[in-house]
């Protein structure tokens, strides 16, 4: 019996960590593609260094700001959803606990119980926790999934933090001529580990992400710098 304890708490499924990671990887690469194609963009119109490094940081902050308040909305939403959910399951645990029993057997049923043992379960479950079985089994609410807004809206601002910060220092330690070019590769370089990370992390093979992320981020990197080319020409 002691034997088993050990193997119980390593073992890890990569199901468990691919919701937050994708979200993280996600984040990140929206930080560096965006940020890198505004500093490639003011660059490419002959601005002054302290110009590219003040669109470079306003992108940082104003984008981890939009992530982090959008994250928090669309959560908020999420959490006034579960809890008018979790209300109203209660108030009919209240008022009809027979019926809300055998709702709950026919959802074991289906999952590959008899008839009497999905009762049984459902009984014994709804004994010890009633609100928290049809929470969990019902309406797919547990603790591990609960929407959490301010947790999500931090690590929404900071995935993207840590990926806008990249061509930030390197428009800081570039001279203002090779800027769009510095930025380019470092943020494309960039833009490839994170789609490899990503394959890695779901059990894919890294190539055909890595070359879609590869392609997407050159093509708004053009996009901007032709603007930018544009009204420098103007100006």
């Amino acid at each position: 019996m002691e034997s088993s304890s050990p193997l119980r708490a390593v073992e890890r499924h990569a199901t468990s960590r691919l919701g937050w990671l994708r979200a993280a990887v996600l984040g990140a690469n929206d930080g560096i593609l965006s940020t890198s194609s505004l500093i490639i963009g003011v660059a490419s119109a002959h601005a002054t260094q302290g110009s590219i490094l003040l669109a470079g940081i306003s992108s940082l902050v104003a984008g981890a700001m939009s992530m982090a308040a959008g994250e928090y909305v669309s959560v908020s939403s999420q959490a006034d959803s579960e809890k008018a959910d979790l209300a109203r399951e209660k108030k009919e645990l209240g008022s009809s606990w027979d019926a809300e029993v055998s709702e709950l057997a026919g959802i074991y049923r289906q999952r590959g119980l008899d008839d009497l043992l999905a009762r049984k379960v459902a009984l014994q479950l709804m004994q010890h926790d009633a609100l928290g079985a049809h929470a969990r089994d019902e309406l797919g609410i547990s603790e591990a999934t609960a929407a959490r807004p301010v947790q999500a809206a931090l690590a929404s601002a900071g995935a993207f933090s840590s990926g806008a910060i990249l061509p930030v220092l390197v428009a800081v330690v570039s001279p203002s001529a090779v800027v769009p070019w510095t930025v380019s590769a470092i943020s494309l370089i960039g833009l490839a580990i994170l789609g490899i990370v990503g394959a890695r992390a779901g059990g894919a093979a890294p190539m055909r992400p890595a070359l879609r992320v590869i392609f997407w981020g050159v093509m708004a990197m053009l996009v901007t710098a032709g603007i930018g080319k544009i009204f420098g020409i103007q100006t």
